[in-house]
């Protein structure tokens, strides 16, 4: 497990009244129960993120929410509109980028995004096709077919397209899924523009990396229930599971004094390679280097891991999230 960008270090407080609140909501198809009694909330100008693996029930409560699927029991209100017996309203508050677009292969990316502005009677002129361009950094594509964008590419078509109506929520189904790690990254700069722009972003995802980096809070979801909502910091904070710095020194070397380092709970030192478990890894780091100072001990390939939100699934599960 390598060390990630520090979890939740967008989490703001919550304050005032949510703008979705789904209550109690159940899905279900003959026997089996796709969502089972799921309560949200989502606040203004967050993003939220619904973590969990393929089959939890991510979509489906995205769907029901969007009023693309009718719930079996429960409810929800998307900006004080009730989104079950309004749903058309609704419709005009929000955007929707689904998992899967199917797009007119050989129309520009200007003219889909005309064409769909037209269809929500939205504005279609140039001046704002550019601005939407911009947004997700097509604008270099705007002359070329949906079926010359790489997948990449076609994801950020696929977000433009859901913001043609200036929505206030904009809904992201697993927008990064078979994508690359370089386009992962683009696209996770987009989500955050969006955000900038005063849009309140929801989005499911299997990638933990992604809802650490991306999400103000997360739901983990498995089994068509949420079983954990918090920040992702408070979330793996609650584990208070210990953290390890690794090396590999150049030389063996007597053990005793990195084990009176603060914070230490345990060292091993296997041929070249060093392991300290420790509470407090910000002091244990730093004692550790003045002991390589002072020894002249060379600490190569130096790493910190520590617990994430997979442990945080695996804690709460007894499996992977990747299981």
């Amino acid at each position: 497990m390598t060390a990630t960008k520090t979890a939740g270090v967008n989490a703001r407080p919550r304050e005032g009244q949510p703008v979705i609140r789904a209550q109690g909501l159940v899905k279900r198809y003959g026997n089996f129960t796709a969502v089972d009694h799921v309560n949200l909330e989502v606040f203004d100008d967050e993003i939220f993120g619904i973590l969990g693996p393929n089959g939890a029930g991510k979509t489906t409560t995205l769907e029901m929410i969007e009023g693309l699927r009718e719930p079996d029991a429960g409810s929800i209100e998307v900006n004080g509109v009730d989104a079950i017996r309004n749903a058309k309203q609704v419709k005009h508050l929000i955007g929707v980028q689904l998992q899967t677009t199917s797009l007119f292969d050989h129309l520009t990316v200007r003219e889909l995004i005309k064409l769909f502005a037209a269809l929500y009677n939205s504005d279609t002129t140039n001046e704002r096709i550019d601005e939407l361009l911009g947004l997700v950094s097509l604008e270099e594509k705007d002359d070329a077919r949906a079926n010359q964008l790489s997948g990449g590419q076609q994801q950020r078509l696929s977000i433009a397209l859901a913001l043609v109506n200036d929505p206030e929520i904009v809904f992201l189904d697993e927008p990064t899924t078979g994508l690359d790690p370089q386009a992962r990254r683009n696209l996770w700069d987009v989500i955050s523009g969006l955000r900038a722009a005063g849009k309140t972003i929801v989005l499911t995802t299997h990638y933990m990396e992604e809802a650490e980096v991306l999400c103000d809070r997360v739901a983990i979801m498995d089994t068509g229930r949420i079983i954990a909502c918090d920040t992702p910091l408070r979330l793996v904070q609650a584990l208070d599971q210990d953290a390890t710095i690794r090396a590999r020194v150049d030389r063996q070397l007597d053990l005793r004094q990195i084990r009176s380092l603060p914070g230490v709970l345990d060292v091993e030192l296997v041929e070249d390679q060093l392991s300290a478990r420790t509470s407090d890894v910000q002091t244990t780091l730093t004692g550790l280097l003045g002991i390589a100072s002072e020894l002249d001990l060379r600490l190569d390939n130096l790493a910190t891991s520590s617990a994430n939100l997979e442990d945080v699934f695996l804690n709460l599960t007894g499996r992977s999230l990747r299981e």
